[in-house]
C-alpha cells in the first residue's frame, strides 16, 4: 500500500503522523511511505531521517495527498486539506467528527473512508489510540493549571502544592478516566488537596484503593456540583462519551459562584467541551476570562509537547496502521473489532451512531458497508 504522512496545519500542531521508526517498520513490510517534507521538523524528526527509513520525500501536501492510498495523520484534517481528499482515501487519525459538523459534511461529500483513532475500542471497552493522547492531556491539564492559578495570569495567585502552614490548592477533577486519573495523579503529587468525581461507583472504588491520601472520590449530582465548585481552585474537565459530544457539567450560571481567579482547563473541548462557557483555542492564545474565571481550552493540548506525543502516539497507532495497510482496510476491520468500531464515515455514509446522532444525519451500521 502506498501510506502518505502530510505535515500538520492545524496551528500550533508540531506532531507528526508517524515517527522514523515507524516508516521502517511498514517500509520492512512492503509498503511504500512518502512523508512531505518538514512534516517532522517540530518533533526533530529531519527530512534525512525518514530517507534514511526509507521513505521518500515529497515537497508539498497536495503530492503527498494525490499519491497516498492511506493517510496516516495527527489531528483532523481542516478547510485546505478538504479537496486534497480523494474518493476511496483512507484516513487514519484523530477526527472528533461530533464536534464539528462542517468536517463531518466535508468528509461525506469528499466519500473518504475515515476511521478515527478515538473510536477504536477494544472486547474490554478500552480505547487504545486515545489513551496515549489522554495520558499526555490529563498530566498537562494540571502543568498548565497550575500555571494559569499564577497572579500574572489574573489566576487566584495560589501555589498547588502550597507551603508548610499554608493550605494546598482544592482542585476537582470530573471524570475517572484516563485524563482524570493522569490529572489526579499530577495534582496529587504535587501536593494539592484533590477531588475526584466519576458516576461509575466500582470506578470510584478502585481510585480510593490506588491514589494517594491527598485524593478523595464523590459520585457528582448537581447539587453536589454546585457546592463542590465554589471552593475550588483549579477544575479539570474530563469526561468522554466515545465518538458523541460531551455534557455540560458547569452551566453558564454557575460560574459567579466560583472565586475569582478559579481556573478552569476544559480537556474534553475536543469533544465540544464539559463547560458550557467552553470555546477552543489555540496554543497561542490559550486562555479566556468569563466572570472572573479562567478558561483553558486548547483543542490540542498534546501538540505542546510534540517528542513525547508522536512516539506515544505511534507506538499506539503503528500496529493498526500495519494491519490496515497489509490487509486493505475492508478485510482488516472484519478481522479486528476494535478497527471495524474505528469506521465513523465510509464514501459518504456515516457509520458512527454518535455522529449521526451529533447532526441528525441517516446512520447506516456498519455492517452494511464492510
Amino acid at each position: 500500500m502506498i501510506i502518505g504522512v502530510p505535515k500538520e496545519i492545524k496551528p500550533a500542531e508540531n506532531r507528526v503522523g508517524m515517527t522514523p521508526a515507524g516508516v521502517l517498520e511498514m517500509t520492512k513490510a512492503g509498503h511504500t511511505v512518502y512523508v512531505q517534507s518538514t512534516a517532522g521538523l517540530g518533533t526533530d524528526f529531519y527530512d534525512e531521517d525518514y530517507e534514511n527509513a526509507g521513505a521518500k520525500v515529497l515537497a508539498t501536501i497536495e503530492e503527498v495527498y494525490a499519491i497516498a492510498e492511506m493517510i496516516v495523520k495527527v489531528k483532523e484534517p481542516i478547510e485546505p486539506e478538504y479537496k486534497l481528499i480523494k474518493e476511496n482515501q483512507l484516513l487514519f487519525t484523530y477526527f472528533h467528527f461530533a464536534s464539528c459538523e462542517p468536517l463531518t459534511n466535508a468528509m461525506i461529500e469528499q466519500k473518504a473512508i475515515c476511521l478515527a483513532y478515538e473510536t477504536v475500542e477494544t472486547p474490554d471497552r478500552k480505547l487504545p489510540l486515545l489513551i496515549p493522547m489522554s495520558e499526555v492531556a490529563g498530566r498537562m491539564a494540571t502543568q498548565e493549571g497550575a500555571k494559569y492559578l499564577e497572579r500574572t495570569y489574573n489566576g487566584r495567585g495560589v501555589l498547588l502544592g502550597g507551603v508548610p502552614g499554608v493550605n494546598p490548592a482544592k482542585v476537582l477533577v470530573i471524570g475517572g478516566g484516563v485524563v482524570g486519573t493522569q490529572a489526579a495523579k499530577m495534582a496529587a503529587g504535587l501536593g494539592a488537596d484533590v477531588t475526584m468525581m466519576d458516576l461509575n461507583i466500582d470506578r470510584l472504588r478502585q481510585l480510593d484503593d490506588i491514589m494517594p491520601a491527598n485524593v478523595k472520590t464523590l459520585v457528582p449530582n448537581e447539587m453536589r456540583m454546585r457546592e463542590e465548585i465554589q471552593k475550588m481552585d483549579l477544575i479539570i474537565g474530563a469526561v468522554l462519551i466515545p465518538g458523541a459530544k460531551a455534557p455540560k457539567l458547569i452551566t453558564r450560571e454557575m460560574l459567579p459562584t466560583l472565586q475569582q481567579g478559579t481556573v478552569l482547563v476544559d480537556v474534553a473541548i475536543d469533544q465540544g467541551g464539559c463547560f458550557e462557557t467552553s470555546k477552543p483555542t489555540t496554543h497561542q492564545d490559550p486562555t479566556y476570562i468569563i466572570d472572573d474565571v479562567i478558561h483553558y481550552t486548547v483543542a490540542n493540548m498534546p501538540g505542546a509537547v510534540p517528542f513525547t506525543s508522536t512516539m506515544a502516539l505511534t507506538n499506539a497507532t503503528l500496529p493498526y496502521a500495519i494491519q490496515l495497510a497489509n490487509k486493505g482496510w475492508e478485510t482488516a476491520c472484519k478481522e479486528n473489532s476494535a478497527l471495524k468500531l474505528g469506521l465513523n464515515i465510509v464514501k459518504g455514509d456515516v457509520v458512527y451512531k454518535g455522529v449521526s446522532e451529533a447532526f441528525d444525519l441517516p446512520y447506516v451500521p456498519v455492517e452494511k458497508v464492510l
